[in-house]
């Protein structure tokens, strides 16, 4: 997996909600025409102290779900734990933890934003989850050529192999990562 960039797009401060909506639909609609990814990984929302700071998150993420079906591009989710415990270890890692990790297992130079490393932590665990699914589907395919007393051989799989998403596709640029992290 090769990091090509990362970062965020802040709508204007002191604008309206519907306004600030319409800003990152349109900022993400030409991202996505730009880079012209495959798939798009996002965070599941939850409620943590403010109901409110959950709803509004809700809508910039419904946001990203609409754009990203509006360009054709498959969507995967991922629970908050997961995404800890696939970029820092543990499902209860702090912020701090997950960007330092993210900073290590991508080689950058300096340690992203808090945002980007939540992002870049989304796409990590989206690349393992990914790689997982292929493992487990291949074996399943072997198991069932096993009994019908076909061979198939096992599948070259080495590390830091290109993740796929889940209709088995390689992403364009071959398995280049590009995350943004919307707020």
């Amino acid at each position: 997996m090769v990091h090509v960039a990362h970062g965020t797009l802040r709508p204007p401060r002191g604008r309206a909600l519907p306004d600030r909506l319409a800003f990152l639909y349109e900022a993400l609609s030409a991202l996505l025409a730009e880079r012209g990814p495959d798939c798009v990984a996002v965070e599941r929302v939850f409620v943590a102290a403010s109901p409110h700071a959950a709803l509004v998150l809700g809508h910039a993420r419904g946001v990203v779900l609409a754009a990203a079906a509006a360009a054709g591009v498959q969507v995967s989710e991922y629970a908050p734990a997961q995404i800890k415990r696939a970029a820092a270890g543990s499902g209860a890692a702090d912020k701090p933890q997950v960007q330092a990790m993210v900073r290590r297992l991508l080689a950058l130079d300096e340690e992203p934003p808090r945002d980007a490393a939540d992002a870049l932590a989304v796409a990590l665990c989206h690349a393992q989850a990914g790689r997982l699914a292929a493992l487990l589907g291949a074996r399943a395919t072997r198991r069932g050529a096993r009994r019908s007393g076909a061979h198939v051989p096992r599948p070259a799989l080495p590390i830091g192999a290109p993740a796929t998403c889940a209709g088995g596709k390689l992403p364009r640029g071959s398995g280049r990562l590009v995350v943004r992290r919307l707020r």
